[in-house]
């Protein structure tokens, strides 16, 4: 089975890229690629202009620390999983970086079911308590990317043989499924893999992750079909035969579900 890795536009989108704004990713160790999909930086320049950073649903969880800050406290918060896309206007010098979970995965880490903070942002002290600060302070005192991608996999993989907080074994079974697929299977189809009625499916994935098992699908389908857009042909009939392949069967539903997800079209994000 293909490893799912989620999109995020400025991957998709090169000449979103500019001297004052810079988005990277950075691949976890070994032992934490099962849980991590990716570590994340944004460096942004203020200028007399300002800069829109559009963010796709993904499936993902995300503890983010403002390596700017200059407080003690409250800088890093954790952003729930999106159903939706969502924009940043950037006006003032920003540096970020993010830890980018698997969200069937983040509660070995976080503690608490990601439902407790779907589509919020908390702060990380009112989960980890006075260990946040502490933790923040070091990220924030490393010099440069490496030195913070070191010290954070130390913690997690602490995090990771300490805690008690284990992924729900239905939970872990369901969404291997659905990856497995591409995202391309019903609610009935899922609960019968799984060997669960549909009614306990649904209320699993509601109490762990916040959303119904069909956003959870939609949301992979949606970034498996921009992986596949990603990498191929960029003219309307590839979109249209893509868009079929991945359950789309008419242009108005493909269109819709595009910008609902992204925000644009698929011609303005790929040609």
């Amino acid at each position: 089975m293909t490893k799912y890795l989620p999109l995020q536009p400025p991957m998709l989108q090169n000449e979103l890229q500019d001297a004052r704004y810079r988005y990277r990713e950075f691949s976890p160790s070994l032992g934490l690629r099962h849980c991590v999909a990716c570590y994340w930086t944004i460096d942004y320049l203020a200028s007399d202009d300002s800069k829109l950073h559009r963010i796709l649903p993904d499936g993902c969880t995300d503890i983010i620390f403002d390596l700017s800050s200059s407080a003690s406290s409250g800088g890093a918060v954790v952003s729930g999983l999106m159903t939706a896309f969502e924009t940043m206007n950037l006006t003032g010098d920003l540096s970020l970086f993010g830890i980018r979970f698997f969200s069937h995965q983040a509660r070995q880490f976080l503690r608490y079911p990601v439902s407790e903070f779907a589509g919020y942002h908390v702060y990380l002290e009112d989960l980890w308590g006075k260990e946040a600060e502490r933790i923040e302070e070091e990220v924030c005192a490393a010099k440069g990317i490496p030195e913070v991608i070191e010290r954070v996999e130390n913690l997690l993989i602490k995090l990771l043989h300490k805690e008690k907080n284990q992924t729900d074994d239905m939970l872990e079974a369901g969404v291997q499924y659905i990856q497995a697929s591409r995202g391309k299977l019903s609610i009935q189809a899922l609960a019968e893999n799984l060997n669960y009625s549909e009614r306990n499916v649904r209320r699993i994935f509601q109490h762990e992750l916040g959303v119904s098992p069909k956003q959870f699908i939609d949301i992979l389908r949606f970034q498996y079909l921009l992986q596949e857009l990603y990498g191929s042909k960029k003219t309307p009939a590839h979109f249209s035969e893509t868009a079929v392949k991945y359950g789309y069967y008419d242009q108005s539903h493909f269109i819709h579900a595009f910008k609902r997800y992204y925000g644009l079209t698929p011609n303005q994000v790929f040609t």
